[in-house]
């Protein structure tokens, strides 16, 4: 359902990688590896429409995303390094705020949900700027359960959250896959997801190399 095909990217003058290709289907994850400044950031960027390639293309159900750019924008749900928070809203407040400006349907017994789920509880109406970092991010990651998006495309998501916490997202990450979505995310750490039967699910592995 997502398909890159040879893709090539350079910021400024410098080449980061190029001939990058890979696949994913539903039910799928695929764990981008890659040694710090090889352009893992960036080739997500790519695969989201947000930054333009060098050469190659990314496509979604067999049409590049850019002939295929509503239908692709409604499947996707990017998490980038900025979590794209307003700082003066509360937890409950940023959820709602988001789903209205995606025009999706949340309902606030939903939102609260969701940010339980993620840990939350009893802090849903603190504003962000009193949260620590590691709650900002599950704040930004409870919006995972709010989305509709088949695809899910994550920069580091383990990142600043305590072990009971990067749990639960595994978890999360998990449900989504057995439910036919796909994952292509970024870490630091190797990631294993465990369905409810206890068998594990498909992450597939690519290691970036850069060009330098």
């Amino acid at each position: 359902m997502l398909r890159v095909s040879h893709l090539s990217c350079s910021r400024g003058n410098k080449p980061l990688f190029a001939d990058v290709s890979f696949a994913l289907q539903a039910g799928q994850a695929l764990h981008l590896e890659g040694d710090n400044g090889v352009g893992k950031t960036s080739l997500l960027r790519i695969v989201c429409g947000l930054s333009p390639a060098e050469a190659g293309q990314v496509c979604w159900h067999d049409k590049t995303i850019q002939d295929n750019a509503a239908a692709f924008r409604s499947s996707l749900f990017y998490l980038g390094h900025g979590l794209s928070l307003k700082e003066e809203l509360t937890a409950l407040e940023n959820l709602m705020s988001d789903a209205a400006v995606s025009g999706r349907t949340l309902s606030e017994p939903q939102a609260l949900v969701a940010l339980a789920r993620m840990g939350l509880r009893g802090r849903e109406h603190l504003p962000l700027r009193v949260m620590s970092q590691g709650q900002k991010r599950r704040t930004a990651l409870a919006r995972l359960l709010a989305s509709q998006a088949l695809l899910w495309v994550l920069d580091e998501p383990f990142v600043a959250l305590d072990a009971k916490a990067v749990d639960g997202l595994r978890g999360l990450l998990a449900e989504h896959l057995t439910q036919g979505g796909m994952v292509l995310f970024t870490s630091h750490q190797p990631v294993v997801l465990i369905a409810a039967n206890g068998l594990p699910l498909d992450v597939q592995t690519y290691r970036l190399k850069g060009l330098a």
